[in-house]
């Protein structure tokens, strides 16, 4: 049997638009705009998902999603860089901070390596079940770059490569218990007036 998995990133919050490590912060006004307004464009869904956050909750609820939280999905645990922006992080701790984006298996914020989010997203997909054939999960970025770096087996130095945005779709096919990347980077958009 195929399933058909859509990963949607949530939409934009303010962590987002100002280049903050996130917390669990709710959606800002722009994202939950986009979010309503892209309301009805999922459907024929046989199982949701989202992460436990309240970025994925406001954008599944937004979007009509009736999702189960997965705690498999939640963001990468930035530890105590949670809140602050890149650059307040790079001048405090520059060292720190080049040997997270340089070596997936460091955490020197004390939170999640980029390695064991991969390998927790990776578990998710293996553990889904086969009986779902259109499945949707809205998640954060990170866990999305995650899952494709799973699927194409590449190797976790290539996470940063991957740009994730708000609201944006990444499909991924399962068949013979072998995930395929289908198709990727294309953004929810309203549906056309009068449907």
């Amino acid at each position: 049997m195929t399933v058909r998995l859509a990963l949607i990133a949530h939409a934009a919050t303010r962590a987002t638009r100002e280049a903050r490590f996130p917390d669990d912060e709710p959606l800002d006004a722009h994202g939950a705009e986009a979010a309503t307004a892209a309301a009805g464009t999922v459907r024929r869904v046989t199982a949701a998902y989202r992460g436990p956050e309240e970025r994925c909750r406001q954008t599944a609820a937004a979007l009509g999603l009736d999702a189960a939280t997965a705690p498999a999905l939640a963001d990468l645990d930035a530890g105590t860089w949670r809140g602050r922006t890149l650059t307040e992080v790079e001048a405090d701790h520059p060292a720190d901070l080049y040997a997270w984006l340089t070596d997936p298996h460091a955490a020197p914020h004390d939170g999640e390596s980029l390695s064991a989010l991969i390998a927790r997203v990776a578990q998710w997909l293996t553990e889904l079940p086969t009986d779902a054939t259109r499945v949707v999960a809205v998640a954060h970025p990170a866990v999305i770059r995650a899952a494709v770096l799973h699927t194409l087996g590449a190797p976790p130095e290539c996470f940063w490569r991957l740009d994730v945005t708000p609201l944006s779709q990444t499909w991924l096919t399962r068949h013979g218990g072998r995930w395929q990347l289908r198709e990727t980077g294309h953004a929810l958009t309203p549906p056309p007036a009068g449907r």
